[in-house]
C-alpha cells in the first residue's frame, strides 16, 4: 500500500482507506464486470481505472467478470475485446477470467433456496400484464394472482421451466418482497425467465438464465469482493441488491458504492446508439476512430497513459456531470507533444527542383525523432527534387507570410539545407505548380557563411523518394454538444463528413513503422499508424488530433 494517498478526487479511496484503518476488511477485493454486449467506451474507461487503480493503490487484487446473463446479445468478439482494452490501459485482472454464468448452478440453488423459504414464487403473467400490475412511480404496484402459490407448486414449476416445459414468456420466477414498495426495483422483480437460446460460455445447459440484478451481487459475494463500485444509474438496485444478501446463505457481504458516470459534450456512450451506428453502417465498426469506444480511441491514436491521465483528471465524483471533450483532448495532446515523434509527411505538396544539384543526386540526411527524448533516428533521402507544403511559397513578400519563401529569399528544409527560390512556374489556371531554387553550399546545421539567414523553416520530403500513405483525416462524429439529450433524433446531429481520405507524401521511413506507431507529423498534426490496414505497401495513418484546439470545433 502507498504511504500516502490522495482523496481529493475519489471518495472510493477514502472509503477503502477508511474501512482498511477501522479493520472493516483486511484487504481490497474489487472487482470489473461488463456485459458482452458490445464494445467498451469512454465511460468504461473510468470504472476500468477506478476500479483497477484502487486496488492497485491499496494493494489489492481487480477481478475481471463478465455478468453474462443475456446470451441472446452477448458473443466471443466482446468478450476478446474487453479482454483486450483492459490490457491495453495496463492493467491486469487477478487470476482467470470470470463470467458470472461461472456460477449458474449455485445461482440456480440459491433461487431454490428463496422458493422454499417463501421468499420467490413463479408468476404466469405476460410481460404486458406485469406491467399493468407493477404500477407507476406514484401508484403502488398490485400482488400478481400467482403471489401465494404453494412451495410444492412453486418447486414444480420451476423444475419444469428448467427443464424446458414451457415457452419463453409463458412464465418468469420472482422474488417476493413489497408490491406497494415507492422502490420499482423492490416490486417482486424478476429472478429468473425462459431463454431458449446456445450461451456462449455453458452452450444450450440453460433455457433459463437468471436476470442481471439477481446475478451481480450473488457474483460479488461468491468472490469476496469487498468493494462492489458501480455507476449511479444502479443506485436504486442498491436496496434489492442487499435484499439478496441479507436473504441468502452467501459466502460474504460486499457492499455497494455508486460514483458519477462520465458523460462527454459531443459524444454518445448509449451501447444501444452505438450499436445502432454500426449497423446503420454510419460507421465502419465498433473499433471505427470516430467511435468513443476504446477500441475506436486507440485507433484514432490515444495513448493508453493519456487516457488514464484523463481519468485522473477528472476524478470521481458522487454525482453525474458533463465533462468538456476538450479536456480528453488535451490529455491527448499533452501526451503526445511529450512523446510522439516527429516525422515529416507533405499533405498539399508543391514540388521544388534544386538547379544546382545533379539529376541523381541522393544524400542520406540523418534526423532524430524527437528534439529532447532518445526516441532513436532515421535516415532522410535528399534529393534535387522535392516536396513542400503550398503555403509555404507565395510569389510575392508579404509581412503577414511568415515563411517568406518567395523569389530571392530563403528558407531552411528542417533537418537539412538553406535553400533559395529562383523562380516558379504557373498552370493554366493561375497556380504556382513547380519553384525552382538552388542549394545554399555549407548550411546543413549552419547558418550561410555570407550571413544572410533563412526566414524561416518548412517540412519537406524527397519528391522521387518519397512514399505515398493515404491519411484518413477525421472529427468529431456529432455535431450537437448533447446530441442523444436533444428533442430529436440523435442522428440528426451526425456529422456527414467527419471523415475525409486523401493521399499525401511521407518519410521513406514511415512506411515501414509498426501499426499503432504514434507520429507528430511537422506542422500538420499528430497521427497514428492504422492499427489494422498500415503496411509498407500501403502505408495508412489516421489522424489522432490537430496541434492545436481548432475553436471552430467547438461551436453548435
Amino acid at each position: 500500500m502507498t504511504d500516502t494517498i490522495s482523496t481529493t478526487h475519489n471518495f472510493i479511496a477514502k472509503i477503502i482507506q477508511d474501512d482498511l484503518a477501522a479493520g472493516r476488511v483486511s484487504s481490497v477485493v474489487t472487482r470489473f464486470p461488463p456485459e458482452p454486449n458490445g464494445y467498451l467506451h469512454v465511460g468504461h474507461a473510468k470504472s476500468i481505472c477506478l476500479n483497477f487503480g484502487v486496488a492497485e493503490q491499496f494493494g489489492g487484487v481487480c477481478h475481471l467478470r463478465f455478468d453474462d446473463t443475456n446470451p441472446e446479445k452477448e458473443n466471443q468478439e466482446f468478450i476478446d475485446a474487453i479482454k483486450d482494452d483492459v490490457q491495453w490501459l495496463g492493467f491486469q485482472w487477478a487470476g482467470d477470467v470470470r463470467y458470472a454464468s461461472d456460477y449458474f448452478d449455485q445461482l440456480h440453488a440459491w433461487a431454490i433456496y428463496l422458493i422454499e423459504q417463501g421468499k420467490a414464487y413463479v408468476c404466469d403473467l405476460s410481460p404486458d400484464q406485469a406491467r399493468e400490475y407493477r404500477g407507476t412511480l406514484t401508484e403502488p404496484g398490485k400482488n400478481s394472482p400467482f403471489r401465494d402459490r404453494s412451495v410444492v407448486e412453486n418447486l414444480d414449476l420451476f423444475t419444469r421451466m428448467r427443464a424446458g416445459e414451457f415457452d419463453e414468456g409463458a412464465r418468469v420466477l420472482r422474488a417476493k418482497i413489497d408490491m406497494a414498495s415507492p422502490n420499482m426495483n423492490l416490486r417482486d422483480p424478476i429472478l429468473y425467465r425462459i431463454r431458449k437460446a446456445h450461451h456462449h460460455q455453458t452452450g444450450d445447459k440453460w433455457c433459463i438464465y437468471p436476470t442481471y440484478d439477481f446475478t451481480h451481487g450473488q457474483s460479488d459475494a461468491i468472490e469476496g469482493i469487498t468493494h462492489s463500485v458501480c455507476t449511479l444509474e444502479f443506485e436504486d438496485h442498491k436496496p434489492l441488491y442487499d435484499w439478496f444478501i441479507d436473504n441468502l446463505p452467501v459466502p460474504a457481504r460486499p457492499r455497494q458504492y455508486e460514483f458519477g458516470r462520465l458523460n462527454l459534450d459531443y459524444t454518445v456512450t448509449s451501447k444501444r446508439k452505438l450499436k445502432f451506428l454500426v449497423d446503420e453502417k454510419v460507421v465502419a465498426g465498433w473499433n471505427d476512430p470516430r467511435m468513443p469506444t476504446i477500441s475506436g480511441m486507440r485507433r484514432r491514436g490515444f495513448t493508453p497513459r493519456s487516457v488514464r491521465n484523463f481519468c485522473d483528471m477528472i476524478g470521481v465524483s458522487r454525482s453525474d456531470g458533463m465533462v468538456d471533450v476538450a479536456m480528453l483532448e488535451h490529455a491527448l495532446r499533452d501526451d503526445l507533444n511529450k512523446n510522439a515523434p516527429r516525422a515529416m509527411a507533405v499533405l498539399r505538396p508543391l514540388k521544388v527542383v534544386i538547379e544546382n544539384l545533379p539529376g541523381g543526386h541522393v544524400e542520406m540526411l540523418r534526423a532524430d525523432y524527437h528534439p529532447e527524448l532518445d526516441l532513436g533516428a532515421r535516415d532522410m533521402p535528399f534529393t534535387r527534387e522535392l516536396f513542400i507544403d503550398q503555403d509555404d511559397f507565395k510569389e510575392e513578400y508579404s509581412k503577414k507570410f511568415k515563411k517568406k519563401f518567395t523569389p530571392g529569399n530563403r528558407i531552411r528544409l528542417r533537418h537539412s539545407y538553406v535553400i533559395e527560390a529562383t523562380g516558379y512556374e504557373k498552370d493554366a489556371d493561375g497556380n504556382v505548380v513547380l519553384v525552382t531554387a538552388k542549394l545554399i553550399e555549407g548550411t546543413l546545421g549552419t547558418d550561410p557563411a555570407d550571413d544572410i539567414k533563412p526566414k524561416g523553416v518548412v517540412h519537406w520530403v524527397s519528391a522521387t523518394e518519397c512514399k505515398e500513405a493515404e491519411l484518413r483525416l477525421y472529427e468529431r462524429l456529432f455535431t450537437h454538444q448533447t446530441p442523444d439529450k436533444t428533442d430529436g433524433d440523435f442522428m440528426e446531429y451526425v456529422n456527414r463528413d467527419s471523415l475525409k481520405i486523401i493521399t499525401a507524401f511521407i518519410e521513406p521511413a514511415l512506411a515501414e513503422v509498426a501499426a499503432e506507431s504514434n507520429f507528430q507529423f511537422e506542422r500538420e498534426g499528430y497521427y497514428v499508424a492504422d492499427r489494422y490496414d498500415h503496411a509498407p505497401a500501403k502505408p495508412v495513418f489516421n489522424l489522432t488530433i490537430g496541434l492545436r484546439e481548432d475553436k471552430s470545433l467547438a461551436q453548435e
